[in-house]
C-alpha cells in the first residue's frame, strides 16, 4: 500500500486549504487503495477571511495546523515530522492558503516568499525523486520547487502563468478534467477549482491527479 503525505494549508478556500478540494483528495486516496497522512505547519495564516462576505476580520489570528485539524477530524501532524522517507507520494491541494501561507503568491506573485518548513518536505520529495501532485493554485510552489522549466497547470489564467513562469516554470494550458504531467522530475498538476465550476467538475480533476500520481513509479 502506498502512503502518501498531504500537506494542508488551513481550512476554507479564502484563507486556507479549498474544504472540497482537500476532501476529494483524501477521498481519491482511499479509493485507489492507498494511505495518507495529513500535515501542515504550525504557523499563523496570513490573515482571516470572512466567507460569508469576503472581508478580511480585522483582529483576528488563527493556526494553519489547528485550522487544518479541521478538515482531518483532528489526525494530522506539524509539517516539521514529515519525514520523506516513510511515504511514496507527495500531494497539496489548492485553495488560497496555499498561496498565502505556505507561500505569498497570492499577495506578492512571482517576487513572493515562501515557508522554509513546506520548501524543505516539498524539496525533499523533489530530491528523492518521488511522486508529487499539486491541485489549484498550489502548483506556485512546485513552480518553486522544480524551476528548471518544470511543466505544470493552473488551468489558463494568462497573469497567473505569467506569474508561475517567472518563477522557473514552463506553464501548461489545461482544461477542468485534465491534468499535466513533467515525467522528468514525477509532478502532476490539475486546475480544479481555478476552472471547476461545481464539485463534480472538481472531483473529475482531482480524482485523475491522484490516479496519476499514484501510478508513478
Amino acid at each position: 500500500m502506498k502512503q502518501v503525505a498531504v500537506i494542508l494549508s488551513g481550512s476554507g478556500v479564502y484563507d486556507g486549504a479549498e474544504l472540497q478540494e482537500a476532501v476529494l483528495t483524501l477521498l481519491a486516496i482511499e479509493l485507489e487503495g492507498a494511505s495518507y497522512q495529513c500535515f501542515a505547519p504550525n504557523v499563523d495564516q496570513l490573515h482571516v477571511i470572512n466567507h460569508l462576505t469576503g472581508d478580511v476580520v480585522e483582529g483576528e489570528t488563527r493556526n494553519v495546523l489547528v485550522e487544518s485539524a479541521r478538515i482531518t477530524r483532528g489526525d494530522i501532524k506539524p509539517l516539521t515530522e514529515c519525514n520523506v522517507d516513510e511515504f511514496d507520494v507527495l500531494v497539496l491541494p489548492g485553495g488560497f492558503g496555499a498561496a498565502k501561507n505556505l507561500c505569498t503568491f497570492a499577495v506578492e506573485g512571482a517576487d513572493c516568499s515562501f515557508n522554509e518548513d513546506v520548501l524543505t518536505v516539498c524539496q525533499a520529495f523533489a530530491k528523492a525523486r518521488k511522486p508529487a501532485a499539486y491541485a489549484c493554485i498550489a502548483p506556485a510552489l512546485a513552480a518553486k520547487v522544480y524551476g528548471n522549466g518544470v511543466k505544470l497547470t493552473i488551468g489558463n489564467d494568462k497573469g497567473t502563468a505569467e506569474g508561475l513562469n517567472a518563477l522557473g516554470a514552463s506553464h501548461v494550458d489545461c482544461d477542468v478534467d485534465d491534468v499535466v504531467i513533467d515525467n522528468e522530475v514525477k509532478l502532476v498538476t490539475t486546475p480544479a477549482y481555478m476552472l471547476a465550476e461545481n464539485v463534480s467538475q472538481a472531483h473529475r480533476s482531482i480524482s485523475k491527479m491522484v490516479q496519476t500520481v499514484l501510478g508513478m513509479k
